[in-house]
C-alpha cells in the first residue's frame, strides 16, 4: 500500500489551501487503512472513531428508516466525513461500508482537541466542510420529513376514499341488478287494473314519505317494535316478501297505520303486487341515496385535499378563516383519529376575523402538531384531542391539547431543536417541530408548550394582520 504524501492531500479541493506543515501534522497523526468491498467501517450507535479522508474506492452511508436501511450518501475519493471540529455528534446514527476496495485515512477523535488548539487553517477548512454537510443533511432530512408526512396523509386519505368509492361501485352494481326486476313488478301491478284514483293515492302516499326532509331517529327497540307492527299488517294482507318490505317501509318512515290506509284504496288481490312495487321503488331510492352520500364524501375529501394544499391559489399571504385549515387537516388525518379511538373536542371562537397568512404553510403547522398529539395518545389506546381558538390581543391563539403521558422535564427544553425526536427509529426525523417553529416565526408569531402527565398543550400565536 503506497504511503500517502502531503502532495496527495493537496489534491483534495476542500483542504488544498491548508499550509503544508499542517497537512503533514495531519498525516503524522492519522492511520492509513485499506479495506475490501463489503467491509463494515462503522455500525449504528458506535462512538465516532474520528475523521475519515477517502483516498480510493467508495463508501456508502445508510440509516434506519421505517424498519429498513436507507442509503443516504455514497462518498467518493477526496471525500471527508466522520467527526469534524465543533460537531456535537459523538455517536454514529447509521452504518458505513466499503462499496469497492477502498483506502482511507483515519484521523482519531482523541487528537481533535489538539488540532483545534494548534492547527488553525486545518481546523477552519474542516469546519467549512461541516457547515456544508449540515446544510446538505438538513435539506435531505426536511425532504424526508415531507415525504414521511405525505406518506401518512396519503395512506389515511386512500383509506378514507376507499370506503365511499367501494360503496359507489357496490351500490351501482346493486342498482343495475335491481332495475332488471322493475319490468316484472310493473307488469304485475298493471294486471290489477287499478282505478286512476287508487293509482294517484298510492303514488302520492309513496312519494310524500320519500320526500320527507327528516325522519325521526329511532332506537333499536323502537325500530324493532315498529317493524313487527308493520310486518303483522302485511302478513294479514298476505303480502309476499313481507319481512324485507317491512324493514324498508320503516326505513322510510312508514308505520302500521300508513299500511292500513292502503286497504281502503286497493282491492285485496292487488295489495301484494302494489307493495312489491312500492318496495321496489324504496330499494331504488335507498341505493340512489347511498350513491349520493358516497359521492358527496368523495367530493368532500377531494375538496379537503385541494384546500389543505391550497393548490388552486397563490403561495403568498391572503386572508382566510383559521378554522378552515384546521378542519381540513382533521379531515386529512381522519383515519388516524379513528384508528387511535380519539375524540375531537373543538372549541372554536367563530367570531374571530380572518387571518392574513400563508394558508398552505399553516396547514403544515396544524398537521405536525395534531399528528404528534395523536402519536402521544397512541399508547393509551384512546384519547381526547382538544383544539381551541381565541384572541390574544391582536393575535389569533390556537391551542392543541392531548391527554397523553406528557413530555418529560429533561426533554421539554429540546423538543424544538432540529433533529431531536423521542419517536422510534424510522418514525420521525426530529424536524416536525423545527418546521412548525420556522413557519410560526415567518408569521411573526411564537409557539410554546405546557406539559404535565395527562395534559400537553402547544400554544401558537401570531398576528391577525401579520
Amino acid at each position: 500500500m503506497e504511503k500517502v504524501t502531503v502532495d496527495r492531500l493537496q489534491s483534495i479541493e476542500t483542504i488544498k489551501n491548508v499550509p503544508t506543515e499542517q497537512l503533514q501534522w495531519l498525516l503524522d497523526h492519522s492511520e492509513q487503512l485499506q479495506v475490501s468491498a463489503g467491509t463494515r467501517i462503522f455500525g449504528h450507535g458506535e462512538p465516532i472513531a474520528g475523521t475519515y479522508i477517502l483516498l480510493e474506492g467508495a463508501i456508502r452511508l445508510c440509516v434506519a428508516q421505517g424498519g429498513e436501511m436507507l442509503e443516504v450518501a455514497v462518498f467518493e475519493p477526496q471525500s471527508i466525513t466522520g467527526y469534524l471540529p465543533y460537531s456535537r455528534g459523538t455517536i454514529t446514527n447509521g452504518f458505513a461500508e466499503a462499496v469497492v476496495d477502498s483506502t482511507y485515512l483515519l484521523f482519531p477523535f482523541a487528537q481533535a482537541e489538539e488540532m483545534i488548539r494548534t492547527q488553525f487553517e486545518l481546523t477552519q477548512a474542516l469546519v467549512h466542510i461541516m457547515a456544508t454537510r449540515i446544510r446538505d443533511y438538513t435539506a435531505f432530512q426536511q425532504q424526508n420529513e415531507k415525504m414521511m408526512a405525505l406518506g401518512k396523509l396519503s395512506a389515511g386519505l386512500a383509506h378514507e376514499l376507499n370506503n365511499p368509492a367501494a360503496a359507489v361501485v357496490r351500490s351501482s352494481s346493486s342498482l343495475m341488478q335491481h332495475l332488471k326486476l322493475a319490468p316484472d313488478v310493473f307488469k304485475r301491478v298493471m294486471e290489477m287494473k287499478l282505478s286512476v284514483a287508487d293509482v294517484t293515492y298510492v303514488s302520492d302516499k309513496l312519494f310524500a314519505v320519500i320526500c320527507k326532509d327528516e325522519k325521526p331517529p329511532l332506537s333499536m327497540m323502537e325500530r324493532s317494535s315498529l317493524e313487527d307492527d308493520v310486518l303483522d299488517v302485511l302478513d294479514d294482507y298476505g303480502v309476499e316478501n313481507a319481512q324485507e318490505i317491512a324493514e324498508n317501509l320503516v326505513d322510510f318512515g312508514f308505520d302500521a297505520s300508513d299500511v292500513e290506509d292502503f286497504k281502503n284504496h286497493i282491492q285485496a288481490e292487488a295489495i301484494s303486487p302494489v307493495f312489491g312495487w312500492i318496495n321496489n321503488n324504496l330499494v331504488t331510492e335507498k341505493i340512489v341515496i347511498d350513491i349520493d352520500e358516497a359521492s358527496r364524501r368523495i367530493a368532500s375529501l377531494v375538496g379537503a385535499v385541494k384546500n389543505f394544499t391550497h393548490m388552486d391559489q397563490g403561495h403568498g399571504k391572503q386572508y382566510a378563516d383559521i378554522h378552515d385549515g384546521i378542519r381540513n387537516t382533521l379531515t386529512m388525518l381522519a383515519h388516524k383519529v379513528k384508528h387511535g379511538n380519539v375524540q375531537i373536542d373543538e372549541q372554536f371562537d367563530t367570531t374571530l376575523p380572518p387571518v392574513n397568512a400563508m394558508i398552505g404553510e399553516l396547514n403544515q403547522v396544524w398537521t405536525n402538531l395534531i399528528d404528534n398529539a395523536l402519536d402521544a395518545m397512541d399508547a393509551n389506546g384512546k384519547g381526547v384531542l382538544q383544539i381551541s381558538t381565541g384572541r390574544a390581543n391582536e393575535c389569533v391563539k390556537v391551542t392543541i391539547t392531548d391527554n397523553g403521558p406528557g413530555i418529560p422535564e429533561d426533554v421539554k427544553t429540546r423538543i424544538f431543536d432540529p433533529f431531536f425526536t423521542t419517536k422510534g427509529v424510522g418514525k420521525g426525523t426530529g424536524l416536525g417541530l423545527d418546521v412548525v417553529t420556522r413557519i410560526v416565526k415567518q408569521h411573526k408569531g411564537a409557539i410554546k408548550v405546557n406539559s404535565e402527565p395527562g395534559k400537553t398543550s402547544f400554544i401558537v400565536e401570531f398576528p391577525f394582520n401579520g
